[in-house]
C-alpha cells in the first residue's frame, strides 16, 4: 500500500518550453500586422513614433501582454488617421461635386446630341452631316457641299437654315466654348478673293460663326473660328472621295469636366441599346 500511495503523489510535470517560440511568434506577428497598418497611413511622424516604440518593446524585454507602450501608440496612431481622413474631408467632397457635375454635363451634352440628330433625320442630311460625342467635347461635322458652293465661303440659304437651327439649340445650353474650324482639300486655290486655302478656310468658318451667334444669342467671348486650310485632313486627298471629305466646317462645343470613364459607359450603353435594336 506504501509503494502504491507514493506512486499516485507522484506529479510528472508537461514540457512548457514550447510557449517560449509560441510567445516569439505572436510578437513577431503583432508587429508584422501594426507595420501594415502604419505603412497604409500617410502619417510619417506617427509612423517613427511606432519604430520607436517596437524598440522599446525588443529590447527591454517587455512581454507580449505587458507591451502597453505599444498599444498607446497604435491608439494615437489611429487618431491621426483619423485626424487625416478629416482633413481631407474636403477635398473628397469637393472630388464628389466635380464628378457630380461632370455627370450632369454628361447628360446635357447627350440631350444635345439627340437633338441635333433627329433634326439631321427630320431633314434627310444623315449624308452631309456627322456628330460625335467624346471625352472631351461634341463634334458637329458639317461637309462644304451643305454650306457652301465651290470655291466660295458664302453660305448658301439652306447653310443659314442649318446654322440657324444649331444656334437656336445651343441657345439652351450657354456657358460652353465653342470652337468653329474650316477645313479644305489640297487642290489649291489662288483667286482674287482668296490667296490660299488658308483664307478659304477661314473666311468659311467666319462666317458659319457669325450665323450661330446671331441666331443663339451666344456670347461672342465663347466662340472663335480658325481656318486650318488642307493641312488636317480626315481622309486621303489622292480621291474625289477622300477630298470631299477634307472638306468641311466642324463646330466644337467643349466640356468643361472631361469624365472618360462617364463617357466610355455610355457609349457601351449605346452600343448595347443598338445590338437591342438590331437583334
Amino acid at each position: 500500500m506504501s509503494r502504491r500511495h507514493r506512486h499516485e503523489d507522484h506529479e510528472e510535470h508537461p514540457n512548457e518550453t514550447w510557449l517560449v517560440p509560441y510567445a516569439d511568434l505572436l510578437t513577431l506577428l503583432l508587429a508584422l500586422f501594426i507595420v501594415l497598418y502604419a505603412m497604409s497611413s500617410v502619417d510619417a511622424q506617427k509612423f517613427q513614433e511606432m519604430s520607436r516604440a517596437f524598440s522599446v518593446a525588443f529590447n527591454s524585454g517587455i512581454g507580449v501582454l505587458d507591451q502597453s507602450a505599444v498599444v498607446v501608440s497604435v491608439d494615437q496612431m489611429t487618431n491621426s488617421t483619423d485626424m487625416v481622413r478629416l482633413s481631407g474631408g474636403k477635398e473628397g467632397v469637393a472630388s464628389s461635386e466635380a464628378a457630380r457635375r461632370a455627370e450632369q454635363e454628361l447628360r446635357e451634352f447627350e440631350q444635345l446630341r439627340d437633338q441635333l440628330s433627329q433634326y439631321i433625320q427630320e431633314n434627310n442630311l444623315t449624308t452631309q452631316l456627322d456628330i460625335q460625342l467624346n471625352h472631351s467635347s461634341l463634334l458637329i461635322t458639317i461637309s462644304d457641299n451643305a454650306l457652301f458652293a465651290s470655291g466660295k465661303a458664302d453660305l448658301t440659304p439652306e447653310a443659314k437654315k442649318l446654322g440657324v437651327a444649331i444656334g437656336t439649340m445651343l441657345k439652351n445650353y450657354p456657358g460652353y466654348e465653342i470652337a468653329v474650324e474650316g477645313h479644305t482639300d489640297n487642290q489649291p486655290i489662288n483667286t482674287a478673293e482668296f490667296e490660299s486655302n488658308y483664307e478659304l478656310s477661314a473666311k468659311r468658318a467666319i462666317n458659319f460663326m457669325r450665323v450661330l451667334i446671331e441666331a443663339g444669342g451666344l456670347d461672342p467671348r465663347l466662340v472663335s473660328s480658325t481656318g486650318y486650310g488642307e493641312f488636317r485632313p480626315v481622309a486621303d486627298n489622292d480621291t474625289p472621295e477622300g477630298r470631299a471629305k477634307n472638306r468641311r466646317v466642324e463646330v466644337s462645343i467643349l466640356r468643361k469636366f472631361a469624365d472618360v470613364s462617364a463617357v466610355e459607359s455610355l457609349q457601351v450603353s449605346d452600343n448595347n441599346a443598338a445590338a437591342t435594336t438590331d437583334s
